[in-house]
């Protein structure tokens, strides 16, 4: 295990660690907004279920 993570801190082809970070900030910020665009819908649909079930 040791002698993986220093083989994958070593090598230099791929992506780096700041690749992932980027593209892991671009995933968040994604989510995000489809978030902030379907959160009202997803509220209104939960609503109509409670409503429905009392």
């Amino acid at each position: 295990m040791r002698e993986m993570l220093r083989r994958l801190i070593r090598e230099e082809e791929g992506q780096t660690l700041t690749e992932y970070g980027v593209l892991l900030a671009l995933i968040a910020v994604g989510v995000i907004g489809v978030l902030v665009l379907l959160g009202p819908k997803i509220k209104k649909a939960f609503e109509d279920v409670n409503s429905a079930l009392q």
